[in-house]
């Protein structure tokens, strides 16, 4: 009798599994397919090809796909490569607290690109991935001018405290928060507009605002009050770096493919202007399938008439990690990392740059997502990278951005999932 079987059956995201098929034929060649429905209905699968060893067994881990969604030995391939079945989909986790993704895995006989309703698999299991582990709190804020969610851990803490931002769509992304607080951090995903009464564009950034959102988590009772973390991807990189230099609350920061120069709107904070670089909406690139390739609407940083809108990362008193996925097609990113970096101070921070690696860098349960529609768009956005070095860095970034975080602001308990 065929299985298929998952191990754990329930487990948070980031955290890898061991996939198992037993009762094959030796040698049997067969399709291992992963699939899962998100909460806007879209369906996301990966199928991939393999032949039973001399025991009638394939395990991902030891045994190489022949092809399909991916060829190699990776052992959390099946989840890793899913794909949308609709073009142009980003798998986003929305309903973070309320349930878990789940996958769905079949094993059908032989090499199949395609099944019909009526095609039996030869054995199923389901999967379990949640983005908050056993007992962590979220708990809406709608505090002062603040607007986010706090995750906190089980217990009673103190926890050490991070905020976490995302870039120029807007609105309130929660999965890396759930993924981070499962680590035993107290993170705050901070909306900066678009989102409940939140200005809907982005028209200034006005960095007294975040500077609210720090002053607001360090006092809250189960956070750590020495310090914080901030994590921010795009344009959250962007307003993360501007924190790192400005605010002395904070004391330890992700960059993730950003700037290190106020782009596109005017930096506030209390008596200081930093003007921007615009956008130069004339250079827009239009790439495959119609996508727009932003990385030549930014003005050249080296250029001297955009040094007054550099962020004074000079003045950086805490750490920073810079992560560059070298194959963004949305920023120069590691231009702008290795600018910041030669005037910061010295031992105040360290480059992470991946080869083949896009801008979209997160949690190595996230597939990569080459090309999307965004809200703040008309047209479709390519954010580059190739499937398996991009899954690669998400996988070692993520390590190192726990333990960067864990260094540079005390230690956590996780979660057990």
């Amino acid at each position: 009798m065929v299985e298929v079987t998952v191990t754990p059956q329930s487990s948070l995201a980031d955290r890898p599994v061991q996939v198992k098929v037993r009762g094959l034929s030796p040698s049997q060649l067969v399709t291992l397919r992963a699939s899962l429905t998100d909460e806007l209905g879209h369906r996301f699968q990966s199928r991939t090809f393999f032949r039973a060893d001399g025991a009638g067994e394939v395990d991902p881990g030891h045994h190489a796909a022949l092809g399909g969604s991916y060829t190699g030995v990776w052992p959390m391939g099946p989840f890793w490569f899913l794909q949308p079945d609709t073009l142009f989909q980003r798998l986003i986790k929305r309903d973070v607290a309320g349930s878990p993704f789940l996958v769905r895995l079949e094993v059908f006989d032989g090499l199949s690109l395609a099944t019909s309703p009526q095609d039996q698999p030869l054995a199923s299991c389901e999967a379990e991935r949640w983005y908050v582990g056993p007992g962590v709190q979220r708990v809406p804020i709608r505090e002062g001018k603040v607007r986010g969610a706090l995750f906190l851990p089980p217990g009673p803490g103190p926890f050490p405290g991070v905020i976490d931002l995302f870039g120029g769509a807007g609105g309130l992304i929660e999965f890396r928060a759930g993924l981070l607080a499962s680590r035993g951090f107290a993170v705050l995903a901070l909306a900066f507009f678009a989102y409940d009464d939140l200005p809907r564009n982005m028209l200034e950034l006005n960095l007294e605002y975040f500077e609210e959102a720090a002053n607001l988590l360090l006092r809250h009772p189960k956070v750590r009050g020495t310090g914080l973390g901030v994590i921010g991807v795009s344009k959250g990189a962007e307003v993360a770096l501007a924190m790192a230099t400005f605010l002395p609350q904070v004391v330890a920061t992700v960059w993730i493919n950003g700037t290190a120069y106020i782009h596109g709107t005017p930096l506030i904070y209390k008596d200081l202007h930093i003007p921007p670089i615009p956008y130069y909406g004339e250079r827009l690139l239009f790439m495959e399938m119609g996508a727009m390739d932003n990385s030549a609407v930014f003005g050249d940083p080296r250029d001297p008439a955009y040094s007054a809108s550099a962020i004074p990362v000079e003045k950086v008193r805490g750490k920073v990690l810079f992560i560059v996925g070298e194959a963004d097609r949305s920023y120069n990113s590691k231009l702008f990392a290795e600018l910041a970096m030669a005037r910061m101070p010295a031992g105040s921070c360290r480059l992470l740059s991946y080869r083949g690696a896009g801008h979209l860098i997160e949690p190595p349960c996230s597939p990569l997502c080459s090309i999307s529609r965004i809200r703040a768009s008309p047209w479709l956005v390519l954010w580059g990278g190739e499937a398996q070095p991009h899954a690669k860095a998400q996988e070692h970034s993520w390590q190192e951005i726990i333990q960067f975080l864990k260094l540079h602001l005390g230690s956590v308990a996780t979660t057990k999932l």
